[in-house]
């Protein structure tokens, strides 16, 4: 790992995900930091969307630009 220095523990314990991923070191942690960056991406779309339907406009908007959601039918239930 050129360039990055980490103590013999982390090393240790990172070389030891890798074997069990069946990975060289490098390989695990290229794996590692796409699947962080994917993760970060999903936290920003949900906050993102969280935002976005959350705004009472904007759902208006878009329920007119393409139809809100049927209203379903209720049937009485007995008791």
């Amino acid at each position: 790992m050129a360039g990055i220095e980490i103590d013999d523990t982390t090393r240790d314990a990172l070389q030891s995900l890798a074997d069990a991923a069946g990975l060289p070191l490098d390989g695990y942690l290229a794996q590692v930091a796409d699947e962080k960056r994917r993760e970060r991406a999903l936290a920003d779309g949900a906050e993102i969307f969280r935002r976005v339907t959350g705004d009472p406009d904007t759902v208006a908007a878009f329920d007119a630009e393409y139809g809100g959601p049927a209203q379903a039918e209720h049937a009485p239930r007995a008791a």
